[in-house]
């Protein structure tokens, strides 16, 4: 699947998906040992995307478990149709009054019937759910379960089954095994506390916010029209709010989405008034807002100060006298 630890950095920077060494490391070695990766950190840096790119840069078609409070066996793995097996036994019932026919017991009639289970109790009336679909997948497959954090402790219980022996029994037609092992991740925000059980048995990786430099490599893969110096502005206030007691830190995602938007607005450069105008791009929460508006003068005033200070000191270098060196030197 991946030739190396260097081979998945550079396969997933293709499918523009900027990974560092650690993130890389745990995705070889997952192929490697076959384990499902458990992928935790914060709302919006990357979790799903990255199970979507690993599943398009190996070429795996992604199945995708998208987990919440009160999900079960039946909506995960699969649900019997039980309409259109009474449409069958109402179709064929001539049928049957046709094979019960000289029938002198009713043992002998039940056997007669017995003989026909296989019609009404086979896999055309399963209909299959995400990990029945990925269990049974023709080729090898990705498997998202995401934000299984969100499930309840039950349907956690039941996953550790599937993901320790990729099998599962329909009581109506018997075990059915999977014909290829897929890949699994699955993806927590950390709503509560997951078993030792289900930890144990994955790789676990914590992506968490990005520091300035990889957010300014991500933004311009993502938004590649915004110009360097709207960049470095936009990520330096970005990485400034996350500093502040917010209820939502604002994420990767905010930053894109952050950055889409004042290039839509046309922006070049980064005011007070141009950042409050757009706050609620990036802040999802009123009491957010004003308790940034309370900080954005020092937030904006900060990174043009430091922005002055750069000039002050190139130029200072430029216009200080050359010493005139000496042959031995």
């Amino acid at each position: 699947m991946f030739e190396n630890v260097a081979d998945v950095t550079t396969r997933l920077r293709e499918q523009g998906y900027i990974s560092g060494k650690n993130i890389a490391t745990v995705v070889y070695l997952a192929t490697k040992l076959e384990k499902p990766v458990l992928v935790e950190g914060p709302a919006g840096v990357g979790k799903t995307e990255l199970a979507k790119v690993v599943a398009a840069a190996t070429g795996r078609p992604l199945i995708r478990l998208q987990c919440y409070e009160g999900l079960d066996e039946a909506k995960a793995l699969y649900e019997w149709e039980y309409s259109k097996q009474l449409l069958y036994t109402q179709i064929l019932k001539e049928k049957f009054a046709e094979s019960m026919a000289g029938a002198t017991t009713v043992r002998d009639a039940a056997d007669r019937v017995a003989q026909e289970d296989s019609v009404f109790f086979s896999d055309r009336f399963v209909v299959p759910r995400p990990l029945l679909r990925a269990i049974q997948a023709e080729q090898p497959s990705l498997l998202l379960i995401d934000e299984v954090d969100k499930s309840d402790p039950e349907f956690e219980a039941f996953l550790l089954e599937v993901l320790s022996d990729f099998q599962v029994t329909v009581p109506e037609i018997g075990t059915l095994r999977a014909n290829h092992m897929p890949f699994v991740f699955l993806t927590s925000n950390d709503a509560r506390e997951l078993s030792d059980a289900l930890k144990r048995r994955c790789l676990h990786l914590y992506i968490d916010f990005p520091d300035e430099q990889l957010e300014c490599q991500i933004l311009s893969t993502k938004v590649p029209g915004i110009e360097e110096r709207l960049a470095d502005e936009l990520v330096g206030v970005m990485q400034r709010l996350r500093k502040l007691d917010l209820k939502k830190t604002p994420s990767i995602s905010e930053t894109l989405d952050w950055a889409r938007a004042l290039l839509a607005l046309n922006a070049t450069e980064l005011s007070e008034d141009l950042v409050r105008d757009t706050l609620n791009v990036i802040l999802k929460y009123e009491g957010d807002i004003k308790k940034t508006q309370g900080e954005l003068g020092r937030l904006i005033t900060r990174k043009a100060e430091e922005g002055e200070a750069a000039k002050a000191e190139g130029a200072s270098a430029e216009s200080a006298p050359t010493q005139k060196k000496g042959v031995l030197h």
